[in-house]
């Protein structure tokens, strides 16, 4: 069958790298708000805090979720990003804070290879050695990854990291490939007065099914860098001017392997506003194209399938349960 197809989520969206530290809250839906996740409490430790203790399955379930459902029926600051999935028919999950990042391990129910896209929001740990081979590995043989990066000086579990350092630390120190996705996270802290996405119609992006990318409201967030060279398919959607610097993009994307990579650095447009009562939160869901842009990529990254068939020409088979990648066909 196709992957992903009803008897797995499609989405994963982590929550083991401490996503939930300060007023951070980039899960999708947290039944309780009891985990401890600042520096020294690792992936978090329960009744260590108030922050938010994402379960794996979104309460009230998918089948509740309807083209009239509010946001607010989950509760976490990316409540409406899980939803307006729901909504277009793709299930999401949390990866708990003790849950763990494999590719090809049928011990692990939450294996990334039961998942079409993989969502790691301002991650707050590094990802250690296994973790980095198993999230290349997934998009090399398929899979979607969707990084989202904060400001320079954005360590909000105070652990001596940040989100951009994470994401570098996987591109350089990963002993697969120097570099996979042609992007690096600039050290940086910008909020651009004009931004400029790309106004080509071919790219998807930017001319999704969710509409016409004019604008992307970063609100203290870094910009990044793209290396052809390192990777020819790398690409800017979105620029911090109109002069259109490869070292200064806001939101970019790449192919690696059978796999696809979006990236943005700045957490703040995914943010709606809404989650851990304990936490101030802003909404940047709904400014400018924020909403249009990430909803676009995440058609692209997941293969909307517009007329029954993947976009992209991919299928993948897979067997809920078993560690299995079955790549059949691809036509970028």
């Amino acid at each position: 069958m196709l992957f992903g197809a009803n008897a797995c989520a499609q989405v994963l969206f982590d929550a083991t790298k401490a996503e939930m530290a300060g007023n951070a809250d980039w899960v999708i839906d947290a039944d309780q708000h009891n985990l401890g996740v600042a520096s020294g409490q690792g992936s978090g430790v329960v009744g260590g805090g108030t922050d938010s203790n994402p379960q794996r399955y979104p309460t009230p379930g998918y089948g509740s979720i309807t083209s009239s459902s509010a946001e607010t029926v989950w509760t976490g600051a990316l409540s409406a990003w899980g939803v307006s999935l729901a909504k277009a028919g793709y299930k999401s999950e949390s990866l708990p804070f003790n849950g763990r990042i494999t590719f090809g391990d049928a011990s692990n129910p939450q294996d990334l290879s039961h998942y079409k896209m993989y969502v790691a929001c301002e991650p707050n740990i590094l990802f250690t050695a296994a973790e980095k081979k198993a999230i290349l590995n997934y998009v090399k043989a398929g899979g979607s990854l969707f990084m989202i990066a904060d400001h320079t000086g954005s360590d909000r579990n105070n652990d001596g990291k940040d989100s951009l350092q994470i994401w570098d630390d996987l591109m350089t120190n990963n002993g697969i490939a120097s570099n996979p996705f042609g992007i690096s996270f600039n050290s940086d802290n910008v909020t651009p007065a004009s931004p400029v996405a790309d106004t080509s119609i071919g790219n998807l992006r930017t001319h999704g099914s969710y509409g016409t990318v004019t604008n992307f409201a970063y609100s203290s967030g870094c910009t990044m860098t793209l290396n052809t060279t390192a990777n020819s398919s790398v690409a800017a959607d979105v620029w911090s001017s109109s002069a259109k610097s490869s070292s200064s993009v806001m939101f970019a994307h790449a192919t690696f392997g059978f796999g696809r990579v979006a990236a943005a650095g700045d957490s703040s447009p995914f943010d709606d506003g809404t989650g851990d009562p304990g936490d101030t939160l802003f909404n940047g869901w709904d400014s400018a194209s924020d909403k249009q842009l990430v909803m676009n990529a995440s058609m692209w990254l997941l293969n909307h399938p517009a007329d029954g068939v993947p976009e992209s020409g991919t299928w993948l088979s897979i067997v809920c349960g078993i560690s299995l990648f079955g790549l059949l066909r691809r036509r970028v």
